[in-house]
């Protein structure tokens, strides 16, 4: 039987987007709460912004979102033209050879931190049109980094539990 190596049809900017405003959501929110509790540890409360202040961040934080999806998708692109490396990759999973379910547990760790601190970054930002509380130290946003790694890697396996309970990645058995 020959098997001809299927080239996959590149990925819509959408799919980029869509993938991109959920984890970027998810960090968001699990992030101000990191702040906010790390604030509280290291700053006296040094970060109160309210919900209406949070909820106005985020929608500045939105258009964030999708320039680093486009930005992503174009890096990915450069790096890797044709999907050739993605295409070995998932050779590999489909041979038993890497982690069908836990993705990328390095990539997983540094987008949790990476997003605490752009958070971070969003709310400090957002002070003038918000009017909320924010003072913020390094240590702060770098505690509240490593307290999100927690929420990035439980929200991981999540996902990896519901790929694992819907059969996704799993072999199809030939008759």
């Amino acid at each position: 039987m020959n098997t001809v190596a299927k080239k996959p049809a590149p990925q819509s900017p959408w799919t980029w987007i869509l993938i991109t405003l959920l984890w970027g959501s998810v960090f968001f929110f699990t992030s101000t709460w990191m702040l906010g509790k790390a604030s509280a540890w290291l700053d006296a409360g040094g970060f109160l912004p309210g919900g209406a202040a949070t909820l106005t961040v985020y929608l500045l934080y939105v258009p964030v979102l999708i320039v680093i999806a486009l930005v992503a998708m174009a890096v990915k692109n450069r790096l890797d033209p044709g999907s050739l490396k993605q295409l070995e990759r998932q050779k590999a999973v489909k041979e038993g050879k890497r982690e069908r379910y836990f993705v990328s547990f390095a990539g997983g760790i540094a987008s949790s931190f990476l997003f605490a601190v752009l958070t971070a970054i969003a709310h400090i930002a957002a002070v003038p049109v918000t009017g909320a509380v924010i003072r913020l130290s390094p240590a702060t946003v770098a505690v509240a980094g490593v307290l999100n790694i927690a929420a990035g890697l439980g929200a991981s396996l999540l996902v990896g539990m519901i790929f694992l309970a819907s059969g996704v990645g799993r072999k199809v058995k030939r008759a």
